[in-house]
């Protein structure tokens, strides 16, 4: 049996996803069946609402984790993500210890944290309600997304904050928050970057990005990112389309 997401990420398994932003559970279990080893449920960027996102995570557990990024630093969305199931909660825009707090919080029942109990799919509308409230503390992922220069500013003290599983940095809003919208090979983008990873490897707290394509992965992997995010689904069938028609026009 495979181990639990929360445990490959800890350990640092090299794991590979995509950005799910369709509200389509065909699309899902689609990239499910090409082997990804978790995929990352976009609910700040895209078009989901949470029965969308219920959906989602039909089709593509147990096959393939997925951990969903809330729309904002937000205990009613960690509440309802985790509820319906997810694997673990990206937080988005994390520029504190004190956010960082917040989310840790939200995401761990008493008397670790606050999250409030009640039934949904995650326990098996109550058939699994006491298997899960005893493991989920364990088994759910916290990532927070490191995506503004003043979280590089403070990243030491972001990364002491107990309970924080990984940090995934998105190298767009990260170039756009120091004026270089766009321009993630930039080299202060880059040297930011490098900053948040070697402050996160010297506390052993595992490292993600998002990188477009998978031509720009290498270089991160290489450094030790092991939690990737390569390619958003609507992006990814506009490239196929644009192939098909680039080859035979």
């Amino acid at each position: 049996m495979t181990d639990p997401f929360k445990t490959r990420l800890r350990r640092g398994d090299r794991l590979i996803g995509a950005i799910v932003s369709l509200p389509s559970p065909e699309i899902a279990e689609a990239l499910s069946l090409c082997g990804f080893d978790w995929l990352f449920i976009d609910m700040e960027h895209g078009g989901l609402d949470v029965a969308a996102l219920g959906n989602l995570l039909r089709a593509a557990q147990p096959r393939t984790p997925c951990a969903v990024r809330i729309p904002a630093i937000d205990e009613v969305w960690i509440k309802r993500c985790l509820d319906a199931g997810a694997d673990g909660v990206i937080a988005p825009q994390i520029k504190t210890a004190e956010d960082a707090q917040r989310v840790v919080r939200w995401s761990k029942y008493p008397p670790q944290g606050e999250r409030s109990v009640g039934i949904a799919r995650a326990q098996g509308y109550g058939m699994n309600f006491a298997d899960y409230v005893a493991r989920a503390n364990d088994d759910i992922a916290v990532i927070l997304q490191i995506e503004h220069i003043d979280a590089v500013g403070r990243i030491d003290s972001i990364l002491g904050v107990d309970g924080i599983d990984a940090i995934f940095v998105g190298p767009y809003d990260l170039s756009a928050s120091m004026g270089k919208i766009g321009k993630v090979d930039d080299p202060d983008a880059r040297d930011a970057i490098d900053r948040v990873r070697g402050s996160a490897q010297a506390k052993g707290v595992s490292l993600g990005i998002f990188t477009a394509d998978a031509a720009a992965a290498p270089p991160f992997l290489e450094a030790g990112f092991t939690l990737m995010a390569v390619g958003i689904d609507a992006a990814l069938l506009a490239s196929a389309g644009r192939g098909i028609l680039d080859a035979l026009r």
